[in-house]
């Protein structure tokens, strides 16, 4: 945990050093048993043959449509730019009390986003209720550190991939949108506005700046999710027997674009320190949890005391997930990296249909074939296993102001590690890959069925 003297930068919290578990993959349920009988047989008669290590590796190409695609400049190449027209009747927007900031409390949300999507169908699709934006950003200044911009500009990339991988909208943000919320407080603005901004979007997902996806084809399972409304890495015995401030992370976590999330961001944030009462509140959480540290009101410790102090009220809405790692900490993760390439290479050479080159766009779909092949692998730490979100807790890439319980070289060299492993990950989908996790420079090409 971080010193009292520490000041985390913008847009970055804090963690608990007993992260001990691996990624889970949770399927969602489909929409009806009509539609559940239809789809398992035909989804039963797929992965039979997906599974299958006997495919020809060379299909005969003779049946495919031999109609060409057009290139630029064709009657079929026109799109049009404007997707998404907005009609001209009035919805929330039209408001002129409505504020993007906390200034004035949002009333009657749900009601409000549903009419906009009724006057926008085109968002209401099979699959709207997962779609997602990721959020992430860095302070407006550059970073102190010699070498931070980069860093974070490395951290960027990495969720940008990770988004377009997997369908995700992102933004990064660098903009303080309210002067005293800053530090780990700058989320919630950006939050609350970003909910206003994209009534489209279910889920806001916030990733400090120094988290990196250390699984590029693991999704969330949402299906899980159902009944909740904010998801936080979290330990449900170090919050509720031991009152721990550290029980729970709140660094990454989702929450539900509803009524009920603009309602609990505002009680969230009037403990941060734009509140006349800030220094009380700070007082309130050492009180509650005995192994807080900073003298300050600091919102992980503000969720932990919902959950203590306001469970009937909050608590359950609150989802605290430790079946995978939502954010893993980076010292038990980073020295495992080479056995944990080393595992999945060695499971591709015994099953052909995972060597098999494809386009990103289908990745997710051979780490469900990849998973069939992984029951028993184990969870924790010491699994094998992808972790999928690497944080980077106290290291403070941009200020270079790292917890004193670490050496730069050690952040740095984590961070490298962890970043070209994401990255080999993303580049094996474009032929190439790495094969020297501290060499940021060099890739090599990927022969046909690498790694056979």
């Amino acid at each position: 945990m971080l010193s009292p003297e520490e000041k985390p930068s913008p847009f970055q919290t804090r963690t608990s050093p007993t992260t001990k578990t691996f990624a889970i993959r949770t399927k969602p349920s489909l929409l009806s048993d009509s539609f559940l009988f239809a789809a398992g047989a035909s989804v039963s008669l797929f992965l039979v043959w997906a599974l299958s290590d006997s495919f020809n590796p060379t299909p005969d190409l003779s049946s495919f449509n031999s109609t060409p695609l057009k290139c630029a400049g064709s009657a079929q190449s026109t799109i049009n730019l404007n997707l998404h027209p907005d009609p001209p009747t009035a919805n929330f927007y039209d408001d002129p009390n409505l504020t993007y900031s906390f200034k004035n409390t949002i009333k009657n949300w749900d009601f409000k986003r549903q009419d906009w999507l009724r006057q926008h169908p085109e968002f209401t699709s099979v699959g709207h209720a997962d779609r997602i934006l990721l959020i992430t950003g860095s302070q407006p200044s550059p970073c102190k550190n010699p070498i931070g911009d980069h860093l974070l500009f490395r951290l960027f990339k990495n969720k940008v991939d990770y988004c377009r991988i997997n369908g995700y909208d992102i933004f990064y943000n660098n903009a303080l949108l309210n002067p005293k919320m800053g530090h780990y407080w700058a989320k919630l603005p950006i939050i609350r506005a970003a909910m206003l901004a994209h009534p489209e979007i279910e889920w806001i997902w916030w990733v400090d700046s120094d988290a990196s996806f250390t699984d590029m084809d693991f999704r969330l399972p949402l299906a899980k999710y159902k009944s909740h409304n904010l998801i936080v890495h979290g330990w449900p015995r170090e919050i509720y027997e031991r009152k721990s401030w550290v029980g729970l992370n709140a660094g990454v976590f989702l929450i539900r674009n509803c009524q009920w999330s603009m309602d609990f961001m505002d009680v969230w944030a009037n403990m941060g320190p734009q509140s006349p009462e800030y220094e009380k509140w700070g007082e309130i959480q050492q009180s509650v949890m005995k192994n807080k540290r900073l003298p300050e009101s600091d919102d992980q410790a503000a969720l932990v005391y919902f959950l203590l102090e306001e469970k009937g009220k909050w608590g359950n809405k609150i989802y605290l997930e430790s079946d995978f790692y939502f954010e893993g900490y980076w010292v038990e993760i980073v020295g495992t990296l080479a056995n944990v390439t080393e595992k999945y290479r060695e499971l591709e050479r015994g099953v052909r249909r995972l060597r098999r080159r494809h386009a990103e766009k289908v990745s997710g779909y051979y780490g469900e074939i990849r998973e069939e092949h992984m029951k028993g692998w184990g969870i924790g730490q010491g699994s094998l296993r992808r972790p999928f979100i690497t944080h980077f807790v106290g290291c403070e890439p941009c200020s270079g102001t790292h917890n004193e319980i670490y050496t730069w070289e050690s952040c740095r060299e984590g961070m490298e590690r962890a970043l070209n492993f994401a990255d080999d990950q993303v580049l094996r989908n474009f032929g190439f890959g790495r094969e020297d996790l501290l060499d940021v420079g060099t890739v090599v090409p990927r022969e046909y069925d690498f790694p056979a």
